[in-house]
């Protein structure tokens, strides 16, 4: 059961996270509205669209990436404060042990976590859907990425489409061209000069076409030459022109069912959309490892005091972005497993962590 002291030290957590997200965020809200303000200017943005289209959203974002580093700045202030105090001294001279000092600081940590969880998987995606479209409707007006020539994708199984180029201004596809196999065997095929998209929710419009379907040594032709048709086919302009942040805007159900397309369709590399995915379960962890790290550093009373604490923190997390990032970037380029490259900094860490607090002050 928890008792007063754990109260104690958990009203001191949550108190000091919560003070510090606020600081945190106000600064980072001052640095962005600093760059934009001129383009906010220049485009006559409405102030209601900034507000709660922007910064609310955007609010969201920069905390998500920032949590870990907040709980662990939190825990060594605050520890260290009780440190210099002399109120863990007095907790461990009550015969309390150092692992029992810990669950509060875990029931806090536990508590971020699952904030964290959720805003990961759900909420920050959510509001980066209008957060992203404001940027690209005022900042970033052609900040797109994206295949658009000599694209080979399955839309099936058996089905290949292939287009020469794709048109983002009309949504037009050049030289489009699908292939329907049986086994290693080209049944059928379907050439277009031109395939112009519809609309929702797969019509496109194939002009100039050739249709052309195979038995054996029999060949069926029909020339549509100066003629047009209309076609369902399982691929849209989204899957041509995507933003940089294509990954930031989609919940993770929707993200997990997008690469499970891509993957069947053979398009590209999907490794940037898996580590996403384990990157928004690794990062909350990091929560609970950096609070064990935090007060492994800050309960011990050093001459240095609180910045001695402070620098050690800052140096920890750090040296945490620095390993996040390297690995990161290792599994994108295929070196690693998606989930390895994610999860090994947790995996370090969580090391560091069970060693530091066994050797922490008793």
């Amino acid at each position: 059961m928890l008792k007063k002291i754990d109260a104690y030290i958990i009203k001191k957590y949550l108190g000091t996270f919560f003070f510090t997200v606020l600081i945190f965020t106000l600064i980072a809200i001052i640095i962005d509205l600093s760059e934009k303000i001129e383009d906010y200017v220049d485009e006559s943005v409405p102030i209601s669209e900034i507000l709660f289209d922007y910064t609310v959203n955007f609010m969201l974002y920069i905390n998500g990436l920032l949590l870990p580093l907040y709980a662990l700045i939190s825990v060594v202030f605050f520890t260290s404060r009780m440190a210099y105090n002399s109120e863990i001294i007095s907790i461990l001279n009550a015969g309390v042990s150092f692992r029992r000092i810990l669950l509060p600081y875990l029931v806090a940590g536990s508590f971020i976590t699952c904030m964290h969880l959720l805003g990961n998987h759900i909420f920050i995606p959510k509001g980066n859907v209008n957060r992203v479209a404001f940027e690209h409707k005022y900042i970033w007006k052609r900040n797109d990425k994206g295949k658009k020539k000599d694209v080979h994708a399955f839309i099936s199984p058996n089905t290949k489409v292939y287009i020469r180029s794709f048109r983002t201004r009309d949504s037009v596809a050049l030289n489009f061209r699908i292939e329907k196999f049986k086994g290693n065997e080209l049944v059928a095929l379907l050439k277009a000069k031109e395939a112009k998209w519809q609309g929702p929710p797969d019509n496109w419009r194939l002009s100039d076409y050739e249709r052309r379907s195979f038995d054996g040594m029999d060949e069926v032709f029909e020339n549509g030459n100066g003629s047009f048709i209309d076609t369902a086919i399982n691929i849209t302009p989204a899957d041509f022109v995507r933003y940089l942040e294509h990954k930031d805007m989609m919940q993770t159900d929707k993200l997990m069912a997008f690469v499970n397309i891509e993957k069947e369709r053979g398009v590209g590399n999907t490794k940037i959309y898996e580590v996403e995915m384990h990157r928004r379960t690794a990062e909350p962890i990091t929560i609970l490892i950096l609070t064990v790290i935090g007060v492994s550093i800050a309960a011990r009373k050093v001459r240095g005091g609180m910045g001695l604490h402070l620098a050690l923190g800052v140096a920890v997390g750090a040296i945490y972005i620095f390993m996040s990032k390297f690995s990161t970037t290792f599994a994108i380029n295929e070196s690693l497993p998606a989930v390895l490259g994610v999860w090994i900094p947790n995996i370090i860490f969580a090391l560091v962590a069970v060693i530091m607090a066994i050797k922490a002050q008793k």
